[in-house]
């Protein structure tokens, strides 16, 4: 995020945006992101053993791990899974399953936010393809879970899975500007698709809850236990109070597409909180996730099958 780094992708790619690509023949450079994801590459090299993936896979403490990215040149929504049991690899309608090691390259397709960091090669059937972050496409996001085996879920969203009753007003009358047009987008790719296959699953569970046990076993459906978390708060309005704590140059950047203000005047909020980084902002999420999940304490101790102690804490049940 150095005033260097931002010039050199961010500012370039604004610059082609609103002049044309004849900038591009005449340097022969097309920048490929707003933003450079090399350090979050570095960061997760150095703090992250990817070895030990496999040893948690044999020692019996880990059964599967998936990670999820889309194909800009094939299209499709993969699954990247690795685990020790073999799971026959799926294939549903713009999606499919790949076995194989999970690795640093794909962590960062899948956390690819399109057009904010750059498409990560990846090799697929001995051919390479491009990846950007796994909520494109992905029509199912509980899907990789089930075909893993999973018979309980518990999904900590992004994002809000229902709002609050009553209509929610603009806070101006403005045309939107490009920055708010992305941040809907953005919610609408990451958030939307989680809330309707988790309202799908409760769907299947109820429907399956009123067959009798010799129509149930005949089904290839089986009843799932879901427990979802999710901020009983809007992350846009919580980003809103801390676009301030943005380095300098991300600020001047997301200015030129329309993100301004603070608080209760300020404007594309929901696009500046997918790169809100900074510790007031993300201290935040972990005070309101702490708090969420304490109101829903009951519930996560009943989920995990922990008793309660007279003190009042829950105790995992002993081996």
């Amino acid at each position: 995020t150095d005033s260097f780094g931002v010039a050199r992708t961010g500012a370039r790619w604004l610059t082609l945006l609103s002049l044309g690509w004849v900038i591009a023949r005449w340097t022969r450079s097309r920048p490929r992101s707003l933003l450079d994801n090399q350090p979050l590459e570095g960061l997760l090299r150095r703090l992250i053993d990817i070895r030990r993936i496999e040893s948690m896979l044999e020692g019996g403490h880990l059964d599967a791990l998936a990670v999820t990215a889309s194909s800009y040149g094939g299209g499709q929504h993969l699954t990247f899974y690795q685990s020790l049991d073999h799971i026959v690899p799926w294939t549903r309608s713009q999606r499919k399953a790949v076995r194989c090691p999970i690795g640093f390259d794909h962590l960062l397709a899948s956390a690819a936010i399109p057009f904010v960091f750059p498409a990560v090669a990846l090799s697929v059937d001995d051919r390479t393809e491009y990846f950007g972050d796994g909520s494109m496409r992905q029509s199912a996001p509980i899907s990789p879970a089930v075909h893993l085996g999973a018979q309980r879920i518990m999904v900590i969203g992004a994002g809000r899975m229902h709002e609050p009753p009553g209509e929610r007003h603009q806070r101006n009358s403005d045309y939107p500007n490009l920055a708010q047009i992305a941040g809907h987008a953005m919610s609408s790719i990451f958030l939307d698709a989680l809330a309707v296959d988790v309202e799908r699953l409760q769907r299947i569970n109820a429907t399956l809850a009123l067959l009798t046990p010799a129509a149930r076993a005949a089904s290839a459906l089986r009843p799932i236990e879901v427990l979802v978390i999710s901020p009983s708060q809007r992350l846009d309005d919580i980003a809103s109070r801390h676009l301030g704590s943005l380095p300098g140059p991300i600020r001047g950047l997301l200015r030129g597409v329309g993100v301004s203000g603070e608080g209760e005047t300020a404007r594309g909020a929901a696009l500046a909180s997918y790169l809100l980084f900074e510790a007031p902002y993300t201290c935040e999420l972990i005070d309101l996730g702490i708090a969420d999940t304490l109101a829903r304490r009951d519930e996560v101790v009943q989920f995990f099958g922990w008793n309660t102690a007279e003190s009042g804490e829950a105790v995992p049940p002993s081996e």
